[in-house]
């Protein structure tokens, strides 16, 4: 039995998505599915980074580009790209596109980097932390800031 490991509760599961060159984590606990790439019905009048609505099993959910609110180039639309639907108290439900979901990781807090970062940067401040898990870094982004209406720009 001395063999077995058993994740710590500060453990915490990732999904890992692809948006452009970089990896990002999604706390899997905010995350209620993953569909592929569907029709999206334009809605007038929002941001260019709400890209419309779309009806999964009755519900109408709002979609948004990751990219766009980013400040990263337009999404392009491959086999790959998927919408990840997030049930956050704060915002409701939502989806988000992303270019690819890769896979999921568990970081406890000795893989997790703080960041600190200089407030005239705008990525950054979609990022709680940075992860370090197969020699690769993961930014790990803040779903509160990233879905709020305020728009950055």
């Amino acid at each position: 039995m001395d063999e077995l490991k058993v994740v710590g509760s500060d453990g915490i599961q990732y999904i890992v998505v692809r948006l452009g060159d970089e990896q990002y984590g999604i706390d899997i606990k905010y995350i209620d599915n993953i569909i592929r790439m569907q029709g999206i019905t334009r809605v007038p009048k929002v941001p260019e980074y709400l890209k419309g609505v779309i009806n999964l099993r009755g519900e109408v959910i709002p979609v948004m580009s990751a990219r766009l609110k980013m400040f990263l180039p337009a999404d392009e639309i491959t086999r790959a790209t998927r919408i990840i639907i997030l049930k956050l108290e704060q915002h409701g439900t939502v989806g988000i596109i992303v270019d690819e979901v890769k896979e999921v990781v568990t970081l406890d807090s000795d893989h997790i980097e703080k960041v600190s970062y200089d407030s005239n940067t705008e990525n950054v401040n979609f990022i709680t932390g940075i992860g370090k898990h197969n020699d690769e870094l993961i930014s790990l982004l803040d779903l509160n800031l990233l879905l709020q209406e305020k728009d950055n720009v």
